[in-house]
């Protein structure tokens, strides 16, 4: 069994240069923590596998395509592969997401 705390997990380099964290990479899956402060934001990216965010904390809006909605807690929202998205923090309060790949691409995402 495998355990890993997110206060465990190291900060990932990325080119959004937020606070993201790896919780587990495995070759079906890959799941990350992201944290924005508020006013914050990822870059508009494309991932070559399905991905879903699971809310956390806060109320994130999620742009996928050329929609963007601001999603409550205990919320999951499905990317499929090759669209545009990304997270943004539009809100007074911190915002935690999970981000799962599946299954774990092979190559990298394209901003």
């Amino acid at each position: 069994m495998n355990i890993r705390h997110l206060s465990d997990a190291p900060f990932k380099d990325t080119p959004h240069k937020v606070d993201v964290r790896e919780m587990y990479n495995h070759p079906d899956a890959q799941v990350m923590h992201i944290t924005l402060q508020p006013g914050e934001s990822l870059k508009p990216h494309k991932t070559p596998v399905d991905v879903f965010f699971y809310v956390l904390e806060g109320n994130p809006t999620i742009h996928i395509d050329d929609q963007a909605i601001a999603y409550p807690r205990d919320t999951i929202i499905e990317s499929p592969k090759d669209i545009v998205h990304y997270l943004s923090n539009e809100s007074s309060e911190v915002a935690r997401i999970l981000v799962v790949k599946t299954p774990n691409p092979q190559t990298k995402r394209t901003l």
